[in-house]
């Protein structure tokens, strides 16, 4: 096989083979762990450094030789409908852990699939019909057509979208259910997101750089994207294989509800869902009667058996305790405290270090082990919880 090493295919050659590498150790390790998140991104990463190879291999020497100029012109290397389901289900899939591939989620890959036969037909006629190039008879490859880059943006920008709404979503309502939430929120989530938005914007920024830099528009100036794509692939795949948080609560919900809802199943009857609704981050109080009642109910449960000293506690093990469903503790917590689970609980974990700060306990440990005792899972959302809560942080209040 011709592989013509120099400074251009080399640089290709390293980041394409560190793509292919990390999307096998990303397969491994989901299959390793049973973290189907994994599956996805691992495609992802793969596809990535499809994107490369025509470059990669055009530097050394492949368009100019044959049978490798027919490989590159007639085997689709841009997969751009794939990008965008693959993040999308990727996103849903870390998550979500009650998250499930479906028939009907197989139409996202429709274009993809569609794009594959395009490719196959014109091999097809050229090959085994015409004898002879007749789509590529101006000796362009089609993956750079112009119709084929604009659709694969679009693509690319709707299912971003997507996942950007499924991730505010998630966010609001794992504030819902969790006392916990800080913790789950995934910064790598914002991160890949980042980063993918950055993939997509490179081919627009080199067509800006084109009109100053004519010379940038070359196939030897074009090299300098490829490589700051797969330089952006290597970062996503190299911090997406240390990511070690996994989603703990699933749900369900419907891109086409005006006002989304979450469905949550309960711990202790799984074949029952109950209906979460994610509210905004100000919440009015009810004076309704049967919530005020709730409200005592759940005070009285708080005081007396410190629920909010399990850093993992959720709405579920409370509704559990209460004898209801989350459904009606949620729109109790949300009328009656007019806040947030998240922030009710951190609320009573604060004034349990406040109490603690009283009775001189600061003075024999550290206020980061006071806030690990009542509850708090972290330095981060102890310092946020008890400046939201008090207005100063926790040195500043000891040192009144």
């Amino acid at each position: 096989m011709i592989f013509q090493f120099g400074f251009y295919s080399s640089l290709l050659l390293i980041t394409f083979s560190q793509g292919i590498l990390y999307s096998l150790l990303l397969l491994r390790k989901g299959i390793k762990n049973g973290d189907k998140s994994n599956y996805w991104l691992s495609g992802f990463i793969f596809v990535c450094s499809l994107y490369v190879a025509p470059w990669m291999l055009g530097f050394a020497g492949w368009y100019d030789n044959q049978p490798y100029r027919d490989i590159l012109f007639y085997t689709p290397f841009h997969q751009l409908f794939l990008f965008g389901p693959l993040i999308f289900f990727y996103t849903q899939s870390l998550l979500n852990p009650n998250f499930r591939f479906s028939v009907n989620s197989a139409w996202h890959f429709l274009p993809a699939v569609l794009y594959l036969l395009y490719s196959l037909g014109m091999w097809v006629y050229d090959q085994l019909i015409h004898h002879g190039y007749y789509f590529y008879a101006d000796g362009a490859d089609k993956d750079f057509d112009f119709w084929y880059q604009c659709c694969g943006f679009i693509s690319m920008l709707v299912y971003l979208v997507l996942s950007i709404r499924f991730y505010n979503i998630y966010r609001r309502f794992v504030f819902q259910v969790t006392s916990f939430a800080e913790s789950i929120l995934f910064k790598w989530v914002k991160t890949y997101l980042v980063s993918f938005l950055v993939l997509m914007l490179l081919p627009i920024a080199l067509d800006l750089l084109g009109f100053i830099f004519p010379e940038v528009k070359t196939y030897t100036g074009s090299w300098w994207f490829f490589l700051a794509f797969s330089i952006v692939m290597y970062y996503i795949a190299i911090t997406a294989y240390a990511n070690p948080v996994i989603s703990k609560i699933p749900f369900r919900l419907s891109f086409f509800d005006s006002h989304p809802v979450m469905l949550l199943a309960d711990d202790q009857h799984p074949e029952t869902e109950n209906v979460i609704a994610v509210e905004e981050d100000s919440i009015p109080v009810s004076d309704n009667a049967e919530i005020q009642e709730w409200k005592i109910r759940i005070e009285a449960l708080m005081e007396q058996e410190q629920l909010f000293k399990n850093p993992e506690l959720t709405l579920s093990e409370v509704a559990r305790l209460l004898q209801s469903n989350a459904s009606v503790i949620s729109k109790v917590v949300n009328q009656g405290f007019g806040q947030n689970f998240n922030d009710l609980i951190n609320k009573y974990r604060t004034e349990a270090v406040i109490k603690c700060i009283a009775d001189g306990a600061h003075k024999k440990s550290t206020l980061l082990g006071i806030a690990f005792d009542c509850g708090f899972n972290s330095k981060a959302t102890f310092n946020r919880a008890f400046k939201k809560h008090t207005g100063r942080s926790p040195k500043d209040y000891t040192a009144v």
